[in-house]
């Protein structure tokens, strides 16, 4: 097959191309490995290197070549310019199917250009883009769904949100769940004192942590709140963050606090198998209750205890361990989580997923929607 990636290209607070970073990385570049020809068009919303970017894993077969385009001289000018540059690539390239991905402009414009084009259009929901602020714009929500709804295939990271667009946009083509994976070379155990020199934490210490956004809208203050009591009653006890995070954010103080703030992508394995016990926050919403936190495979990978939050994809994946979980928004119920599994760890022996396998789940959801007329 052809097939032309649509996203934006930062993302998680990574970027795609220089962190070599992320689903809309690694899945591309798995089809390829597969034999299939790729070419993604990554748009930056900020100021970044244009052209074309060839991208491969030193030592192993499939390349995908990336044109990289910026939206920042004017909103109009900028949306004739893109265009014009994506069907310029879709005029030579000739793809049998697009996967638009990342946000609800690129299901919208990817759609759009489906159609206009004659092919076939997966549109990506890696998370519940209704909560996303672009989405709020006025007519976006709308068109969002519509395209949503007209795709021949859609592809979900979680069943949850599977589940919520076949029911309610509603839906009656094609959808697949494919999930964020791990990549197995990086994330793995590693000794942890080894680890903790590498990034200057104290060896002696009892460490809990957590690493991705540090969003009050992720629930970061509950964690915050119980390190505080948690801190009260064990002197051994520290704190570990890293992530991107808002500006204003109330970082407590204090020398049993960590802040590695935004670690390159390569050093999250190391930060995570410092961790005496990873935390995963989440907030009781519009977004966590449809969200899979891809850092709990990463942890699960490195063989770290971990504690989640109640909500979401988090219920489903530990249901069978429900001392791992604790109360969104609760920071009495995160330190009798964190108590306990200091105390007596629940190592979880949960099936992680790698990009590669993920990418057969999408290769053969492809030839499904390229082969039968839906």
């Amino acid at each position: 097959m052809r097939i032309v990636v649509l996203t934006k290209r930062q993302y998680m607070g990574k970027d795609l191309l220089e962190d070599r970073f992320g689903r809309f990385r690694e899945l591309p570049l798995e089809l390829a490995r597969l034999g299939h020809e790729v070419q993604g068009i990554s748009l930056s919303y900020r100021r970044r290197s244009v052209g074309a970017i060839v991208d491969s894993a030193p030592s192993r077969d499939g390349q995908v070549l990336w044109h990289s385009l910026n939206l920042v001289h004017g909103f109009l000018p900028a949306l004739r310019s893109y265009l014009r540059n994506a069907r310029h690539v879709l005029r030579d390239f000739q793809p049998d199917i697009i996967w638009a991905c990342s946000d609800a402009f690129h299901a919208i414009v990817g759609h759009w250009l489906s159609q206009e084009c004659r092919t076939k259009c997966v549109i990506d929901l890696y998370d519940n883009f209704e909560t996303f602020s672009g989405t709020k714009l006025p007519t976006v929500l709308p068109l969002f769904k519509r395209a949503v709804r007209g795709a021949d295939g859609v592809t979900c990271f979680s069943q949850r949100l599977a589940q919520r667009i076949i029911q309610t946009y509603p839906r009656v083509k094609p959808t697949a769940v494919i999930e964020s994976g791990v990549n197995l070379e990086w994330f793995f155990p590693q000794d942890r004192m080894l680890c903790r020199r590498k990034l200057g934490l104290p060896e002696d210490t009892i460490i809990i942590g957590t690493a991705g956004a540090l969003h009050g809208s992720r629930d970061i203050y509950t964690l915050f709140r119980a390190f505080k009591m948690l801190a009260a009653e064990n002197s051994r006890l520290h704190l570990a963050m890293a992530g991107p995070r808002k500006r204003g954010l109330q970082i407590p103080d204090g020398p049993r606090v960590h802040d590695l703030k935004h670690l390159p992508h390569g050093q999250v394995p190391t930060f995570i198998n410092s961790l005496n016990l990873a935390v995963i926050c989440y907030s009781d919403s519009a977004q966590g209750r449809y969200s899979f936190p891809q850092k709990a495979y990463e942890i699960l990978a490195c063989r770290i205890p971990l504690v989640a939050a109640s909500v979401g994809t988090m219920q489903d994946l530990l249901k069978d361990q429900p001392k791992c979980l604790f109360e969104p928004g609760n920071p009495e119920s995160l330190t009798k989580a964190v108590c306990s599994q200091l105390q007596s760890p629940v190592h979880l022996d949960i099936p992680v997923p790698t990009w590669a396998v993920l990418a057969k789940h999408l290769e053969g959801f492809f030839e499904r929607i390229c082969d039968v007329d839906v």
